[in-house]
């Protein structure tokens, strides 16, 4: 029933990103750290400079290596563009309902204390030196783009026309989809920029020489490093949500259970410093094996290749990342092994580093208390990872990966191997495997 099939037999469905546009970002991202370390630039502005040079040769990868700016999903025809007579209006509708977007999210940002206290203060610094040219350049860009577009009329024009007062000339579903896509970006955005600088500059500020003398801090430092890697691709993945770039949203998360599961594990929703805490009177993994050297060279082996496990689910996506969307279905890097690497490698980390099972206390209700937290913790990605197959699922192109997955990736074919075992599905092999979670 689940016996792996050879490559010519089944081929695995080709992927929307290639590997080579992680490699690029990847060399452009640790070329900047190599000079910011060589001139001590450590502060905000050269870790923002880091995006763009991680950013940047993801970009020149794409459009000319990989040509994707000519790709049908784009939307676009180069070729034959419309005269500016034909798509002016729809452009000044667009720019309306784009502008009024802004202002929407302009208007929570202040609305919301916690945008302007810790570390989101330097996201909204930048969103405010940022905004007069995007204002400014959104008008050229528009008009230049709706000559181009097969159908100009996306859901900022819907939206424009609805807040014109044109009855009966908009689609309320184009105009839900465009405000669910600026809420991911809105959002989420405005978090990577504000935990952008942290990571970056304790790498740029790191003396390798005084690392090198102790084997925990080499797994702590390689760990924040990969975190940096994480930081830096998922920042660019939501600054860069392009249409001639093949990078944009093609559907936001539609279900309410989604957002929910999603927001709970991120500021100023995150139920992991308050009722989700699984931290109280525990100690790290240092702690606990200090004195074996060998346990503690391996056990921070393991967590430094979980944390890269993590990093490179997130470098597959090259310029397309981002939470609670459809922009490309991957199927190259990790996502070969099991549909949500993230999620497992970022979840066995949280397992084996805080060791809840342990407590400096010596409470036995602690050790209950936090290993049950933990495994609700646990709990929570499992139901993002359904809720977001639930939404990838409407495209067949995901549809055929999963089914790939379930006859040939190794996580996927154990955990159907097990089920058959337990009795959950029946060993006749007429029973389709169920989709395992999407990352």
């Amino acid at each position: 029933m689940f016996a792996r099939k050879s490559d010519a037999d089944d081929p695995r469905p080709p992927s929307a990103v290639s590997s080579g546009v992680g490699v690029a970002g990847l060399i452009g991202l640790f070329s900047w750290i190599l000079i910011a370390r060589q001139y001590g630039m450590d502060g905000p502005y050269s870790a923002l400079v880091a995006c763009a040079a991680c950013g940047g040769p993801m970009v020149i990868w794409s459009l000319l290596y990989e040509k994707v700016h000519l790709r049908a999903s784009t939307g676009i025809d180069w070729k034959n563009p419309k005269p500016l007579k034909q798509t002016f209006d729809v452009s000044v509708a667009k720019i309306a309902g784009l502008w009024a977007t802004w202002a929407i999210i302009a208007l929570i940002y202040c609305v919301g204390r916690w945008y302007w206290t810790g570390q989101y203060q330097f996201s909204m610094k930048m969103m405010e030196m940022a905004a007069p040219f995007l204002l400014v350049l959104s008008i050229p860009y528009v008009i230049w783009m709706d000559r181009r577009f097969v159908e100009p009329r996306d859901g900022a024009w819907h939206f424009g026309q609805f807040l014109m007062g044109a009855r009966g000339a908009y689609d309320a579903e184009q105009i839900y989809h465009h405000l669910r896509a600026w809420a991911v970006k809105g959002f989420f955005l405005a978090f990577m920029i504000s935990i952008v600088p942290g990571g970056f500059g304790d790498i740029v500020r790191l003396d390798i020489a005084q690392v090198m003398q102790n084997p925990v801090a080499i797994a702590h430092w390689l760990i924040i490093a990969m975190f940096v890697v994480d930081v830096q691709f998922a920042t660019v993945g939501y600054l860069l949500t392009m249409k001639p770039l093949d990078a944009h949203i093609r559907t936001a998360n539609p279900y309410m259970a989604g957002w929910v599961a999603a927001l709970i594990c991120y500021p100023p929703f995150i139920l992991m410093d308050g009722p989700l805490n699984y931290h109280v009177n525990t100690a790290d993994w240092a702690y606990w094996l200090d004195g074996r050297p060998t346990i503690l060279a391996i056990w921070g082996g393991l967590l430094v290749v979980l944390t890269a496990i993590y990093a490179w689910a997130t470098v597959a996506f090259g310029l397309r990342f981002s939470n609670l969307t459809h922009r490309g279905i991957l199927t190259h890097g990790p996502y070969r092994f099991t549909k949500h690497p993230a999620y497992v490698a970022k979840n066995l980390y949280w397992w084996l580093a805080t060791m809840p099972f342990l407590v400096t206390s010596g409470s036995f209700t602690d050790m209950v208390r936090n290993t049950v937290i933990i495994a609700a913790v646990s709990g929570v990605y499992y139901w993002r990872a359904k809720t977001e197959e639930k939404h990838l699922l409407s495209d067949p192109a995901y549809k055929e990966y999963a089914e790939w997955m379930d006859r040939n990736a190794p996580i996927p074919r154990a955990i159907n191997w097990a089920k058959v075992k337990i009795g959950w599905w029946p060993s006749t092999g007429k029973a389709e495997p169920e989709i395992q979670p999407a990352e």
